[in-house]
């Protein structure tokens, strides 16, 4: 099994900053894709952002220009900075992992408990 362990949430004013990490631990072979998703209130769980493991990125469009997402390879990290933060982006930040176990095993899915992000004055 593959844990990923969120954290950096927290209650930031409007036009603040936060960083989220969320550190891989567990049985892992190899990690291809890592991301954050969020869901709000009421609202079903969306892609904020992902990379792989070479290194290439995804936004939504949402975030384009004030969030950016890096992963640490050798500490199983990514972490999303996360500036210019609105009132909207309140959520449950979760972090995703694609990994494998072994080496003839197929990747899986496997998700944080979540971090809580609250943007508010």
């Amino acid at each position: 099994q593959v844990q990923p362990v969120e954290s950096g949430g927290g209650l930031v004013q409007p036009g603040g900053s936060l960083r989220l990490s969320c550190a891989a631990s567990g049985r892992i072979f190899i990690i291809n894709a890592m991301g954050w998703y969020r869901q709000a209130p009421g609202k079903e769980r969306e892609l904020v952002a992902t990379i792989t493991s070479g290194g290439s990125t995804n936004y939504a469009d949402f975030v384009k220009g004030r969030f950016t997402i890096s992963r640490d390879n050798a500490k199983n990290t990514v972490y999303l900075q996360m500036n210019s933060l609105k009132p909207e982006d309140t959520a449950v930040y979760y972090c995703n992992v694609d990994a494998r176990t072994e080496w003839y095993s197929v990747g899986m899915n496997y998700w944080g408990t979540g971090t809580l992000v609250t943007v508010s004055s």
